[in-house]
């Protein structure tokens, strides 16, 4: 007996597609604590699944070996950068001394300030900074509990996420294979195409990431060195790496580097370091963050934006750069799923923006009733 599949009007369908994103958005929320984790272990395994390759045929070596090796080179590239930005902070505190007697005379000029022109005595600043201090040691206590239970959270989840990374490249084949399985035999070719494309597309995302670090600690670096700003090098690579996180992560660097700069020169030149930084960052997350990263996953910016959105609702800072890839995955596979191709034309890039190739019409063929000589002069 043959069946028929059963074609549902418009509004079933529809009502189908927003029960089925309501209830996925409903899990990634509930399960944030192990999607995170695995997210992020994909992403490093898939980035360091060449390296292991490369260790298992050229070398020989076992797949734990091989796993640990390349889990022990990431982390040692991880140990560099912190090394790095520990050098420069150790030459920043030993002018801590200075910046304490600046901000000593800064604190002098503003009693003064105040009690010349509000009529304010230093009496009466002193008991409203006293009574100001009692309200923020009771913050800070409780923002040094919040902050520890961050830190433990934080070293969890980089625990659990090396954990991850070491299966997922000791398991690969089985992995592969496993999602292979999922689909009969007619869909295999498409979903080893989606399997390679994920590959390459996370690769340069992860590059693309890192190529955008690595151009805007120069852009800030040299700004900041042109603006003739203390420890310059180490608040412009401090700021592209709090780049990372989006939003947060650039106004946090921005306001740190008034604050240096404030300490150390002028109100002005701080004014004027924030206003550059700003602009730096607005060419950045408008210009070159949706070229490099958006153009290496293939998506246009206004989703990219979108994606970053979302990231955030979901799974708060790690979803805005972790649903970028998310999202470009998603584009692989409604490209390649009937009914889904709009999803994945709406995803990715505008290719009518191209150049288009210019049409080549064929000469028209001879008349029936012209004689041979004149078709062959012509």
């Amino acid at each position: 007996m043959n069946l028929q599949p059963i074609k549902l009007p418009f509004y079933a369908r529809l009502s189908f597609s927003l029960l089925s994103i309501i209830l996925g958005l409903f899990l990634l929320i509930q399960g944030r604590d192990i999607f995170i984790p695995l997210v992020f272990a994909l992403l490093i395994s898939i980035l360091l699944y060449p390296i292991h390759k490369f260790l298992l045929e050229k070398f020989h070596f076992g797949r734990s070996l091989s796993a640990i090796t390349c889990i022990t080179i990431f982390l040692g590239a991880l140990a560099s950068l912190f090394a790095f930005l520990s050098s420069e902070l150790v030459l920043f505190f030993e002018d801590f001394p200075d910046l304490k007697v600046r901000f000593t005379v800064i604190f002098a000029n503003l009693q003064h300030w105040l009690s010349h022109k509000m009529h304010i005595n230093n009496a009466q600043q002193t008991d409203y900074i006293n009574k100001s201090l009692n309200g923020v040691v009771e913050s800070a206590a409780k923002g040094v509990s919040n902050v520890f239970l961050s830190m433990t959270s934080v070293l969890l989840l980089a625990i659990f996420v090396i954990i991850f990374t070491f299966f997922m490249l000791y398991h690969h084949k089985l992995l592969l294979k496993f999602t292979q399985q999922l689909f009969s035999e007619e869909y295999q070719t498409k979903v080893k195409e989606v399997i390679m494309e994920t590959k390459s597309m996370i690769n340069g995302y992860v590059v693309g990431l890192l190529t955008e670090m690595v151009i805007m600690s120069v852009a800030n670096s040299v700004l900041l060195m042109f603006m003739h700003v203390p420890f310059a090098i180490l608040l412009g690579v401090l700021a592209a790496v709090l780049n990372i996180i989006p939003y947060i992560g650039i106004y946090s660097s921005i306001v740190l580097i008034m604050f240096v700069t404030f300490a150390n020169t002028t109100a002005q030149l701080a004014g004027e370091v924030g206003i550059g930084m700003f602009i730096l960052h607005f060419l950045d997350s408008n210009i070159l963050l949706p070229k490099i990263v958006g153009s290496r996953v293939k998506m246009n910016p206004f989703i990219t934006i979108v994606a970053v959105v979302i990231g955030e609702f979901i799974w708060g800072i790690p979803g805005m750069f972790l649903f970028i890839p998310l999202v470009g995955i998603t584009k692989l596979i409604c490209e390649r799923v009937e009914g889904l191709e709009a999803w994945g034309l709406l995803i990715g890039v505008d290719d009518t923006m191209k150049k288009a190739k210019p049409i080549v019409v064929p000469p028209a063929p001879p008349a029936e009733n012209e004689p041979a000589d004149q078709q062959s002069d012509s």
